[in-house]
């Protein structure tokens, strides 16, 4: 075993990186990290950093998506369809979690995620 720890950054490929820092910095409201290379603008979550970076060569958006934890899922795509983002269907209710997926600008995966319920046991 190598003895992860956790995970500290993704990163996440961008075509107009701007664009990209005013959506996850002003649109989902995340704080940036002010100690992160221009080049490569970085913004904390909490638990995981995320790392914004245009790619040398082709671009693909990634498709998995980044689950960002919200008090209420409901309240939170509502204040985001306010302002223009649009969703990928309706949210979903697991039984344990509810889940609303979006992506940002370019493309990228992302989802509104809250637990309200502990895991189904198998």
């Amino acid at each position: 075993m190598i003895g992860v720890e956790r995970t500290d950054f993704v990163s996440v490929p961008v075509r107009d990186l701007d664009r990209a820092k005013t959506f996850y910095g002003e649109t989902l409201g995340i704080r940036p990290n002010a100690k992160s290379h221009e080049s490569y603008p970085e913004f904390e979550t909490g638990n995981l950093t995320i790392a914004l970076l245009v790619p040398s060569d082709d671009f693909t958006p990634t498709s998995s998506s980044i689950a960002l934890r919200v008090p209420d899922v409901e309240a939170a795509r509502k204040q985001l369809e306010d302002g223009g983002v649009e969703f990928d269907g309706e949210t979903l209710d697991t039984g344990v979690c509810h889940m609303a997926f979006f992506k940002d600008p370019d493309g990228n995966g992302l989802m509104l995620h809250r637990r309200y319920a502990p895991p189904r046991e198998a």
